[in-house]
């Protein structure tokens, strides 16, 4: 009996013997786009204090230097995706890295909380066009066995910035001005610009689809209202402010005529025909949640670890590293476990890990040993790599190879979008629940620094700062409302981890033997029907 023949390669040969080194300046391009996020993670503490140490930005200014960056970037990686389809990924990557390398030396040389967060969309400006491109280009360079390990060890990226990041920020911070934290980036993409013109090879859609403008204007109109009065609502400490009403209700409606549009349109910036298929829904959807839970905690983690337990950026940078460890070493890995258990227990599993560590922030307080920290840390980071790689891999394989750059952006989409409303909306119920708990302890204020001393512990302690020996009883009871607020938001973290748990664990199919010539591919197609 004969053996069936290999199937016939796709990728060239030449391509096909580099692909590693690729993939390794892949890697590169998405390092810079995330280790942006996990460096300005530790910087914030450090640019909201007053001039000339940093610019004296509040919790608000903060989530919109974040969130300026992400709702441009998730606004505009479906475009960013077909533009690379049509014109080419490579053109577009590079093209990108440029923007992103500009928008960053702005950004460090701003003179305002406002500065910075226009360059900042820059930013988020060219990063649109690197990340669904390198995922894109990497399902071009991989033959479709190995993708699943290509895909891993992306993934596994992700965790290295993140443990690059807050380090290199910290250690930024100890030596130059905040702005450093963002002038970093400019040598990172003159390198992988010159990598890029050597080694990678362009690739595009055959049958590409046509950009929707219109469609990109309402989904980031419809996001940024959206935002802007979460955001508002939890500066305010009041959800019912017909400011906050008003932004929200008119952020929905454009989002729902968005849908309304995409769906009529011959040329949709998202084909939510792709929806149809359960598998691949629960599987965004499980993304969209795990960075919601994420980077909600993530905000307020440096609070915690600066503010708090005085910790200094690079300190806090290097508690990080369990978090990051434990995505690099099981993201690569984590395909094994899917082999042996199937995508809904895998996937299912990490969302429950994470959400119990996400809880388990609510046990924290100002004398919890630093090492219980550091466990949960890297707890969170193993269910996360046991949730992002294969949900990865069922995003990619279910679409066809050359609509790889719709898939990814997709995916990304989905992600910033998920991380942007994760900020808004715990950044909020944080605010709301420190202010709450801190108003009764300024009343000795002018009534005109009260609002503005209870916005953040920052705040706070910047005006004991000014009190003296009068402000010292301030900075327990500043401690207390934040590690309240932090118990609470944590908390609510938790629950959106629950919910994806429950999504996957209904949705993604088990583990089953496919008949013999039946594709992990086709298994999934077939369980999406």
């Amino acid at each position: 009996m004969t053996s069936p023949a290999a199937p016939p390669r796709r990728v060239p040969e030449a391509v096909h013997r580099r692909r590693w080194a690729i993939l390794g300046v892949l890697m590169l391009s998405l390092l810079i786009v995330v280790l942006d996020n996990s460096i300005l993670n530790v910087a914030i503490k450090t640019i909201s204090t007053p001039a000339p140490t940093g610019l004296g930005a509040t919790q608000s200014e903060l989530e919109w230097a974040i969130n300026s960056y992400t709702l441009v970037f998730a606004g505009l990686l479906f475009s960013a995706g077909l533009l690379g389809d049509r014109l080419g990924r490579k053109r577009v990557l590079i093209g990108g890295l440029v923007v992103f390398g500009i928008g960053s030396a702005l950004a460090a040389f701003s003179g305002s909380p406002a500065e910075l967060i226009g360059f900042r969309a820059v930013m988020g400006l060219g990063a649109a066009f690197v990340m669904p491109a390198t995922l894109a280009v990497l399902m071009n360079v991989f033959e479709r066995d190995e993708q699943p390990k290509a895909i891993g060890v992306w993934t596994g990226g992700v965790g290295l910035a993140i443990a690059i990041g807050p380090i290199t920020g910290g250690l930024l911070l100890d030596h130059f001005w905040w702005g450093s934290v963002f002038l970093v980036n400019v040598p990172i993409v003159a390198l992988a610009v010159v990598l890029m013109l050597w080694l990678v090879p362009d690739s595009r859609d055959p049958h590409p689809g046509r950009i929707d403008p219109v469609g990109v204007v309402l989904s980031v109109t419809g996001l940024v209202l959206l935002v802007y009065g979460i955001i508002m609502g939890g500066r305010l400490a009041d959800f019912t402010d017909v400011t906050v009403v008003s932004a929200v209700g008119a952020g929905l409606a454009v989002l729902a005529v968005f849908v309304w549009a995409e769906k009529r349109s011959d040329h949709p910036s998202i084909d939510v025909t792709y929806f149809k298929n359960k598998v691949f829904s629960a599987a965004i959807g499980a993304i969209a949640l795990v960075f919601f839970a994420l980077m909600g905690v993530t905000f307020f983690a440096v609070f915690y670890t600066q503010s708090v337990r005085g910790y200094s950026p690079l300190e806090s940078g290097l508690l990080l590293l369990p978090l990051a460890a434990a995505q690099m070493l099981f993201a690569p890995r984590a395909r094994l476990m899917v082999d042996r258990i199937g995508d809904k227990a895998t996937t299912t599993a990490g969302l429950v890990v994470l959400a119990a560590t996400l809880a388990a922030f609510a046990a924290l307080d100002a004398d919890t040993p630093i090492w219980v920290l550091e466990v949960v840390l890297l707890l969170m980071g193993a269910g996360m790599a046991h949730v992002m790689t294969p949900v990865s891999v069922v995003i990619m394989q279910a679409l066809p190879r050359e609509k790889a750059g719709s898939a990814s952006a997709l995916s990304n989409t989905f992600r910033q979008v998920g991380g942007a409303l994760g900020i808004a909306v715990l950044g909020s119920v944080l605010s709301t629940a420190y202010r709450n708990g801190i108003e009764d302890e300024l009343g000795l204020l002018p009534p005109g620094a009260r609002h503005s001393a209870g916005e953040s512990i920052e705040a706070t302690l910047a005006v004991a700062e000014r009190l003296g020996p009068r402000g010292e009883a301030l900075v327990g009871q500043a401690n207390d409302a934040f590690l309240h607020a932090m118990h609470v938001t944590a908390l609510c973290g938790a629950g959106v981890a629950v919910l994806g748990a429950i999504v996957v664990a209904v949705f993604l199919p088990g583990r089953t033997s496919a008949p013999e010539g039946k594709g992990r591919d086709q298994e999934l197609v077939s369980a999406g029907d």
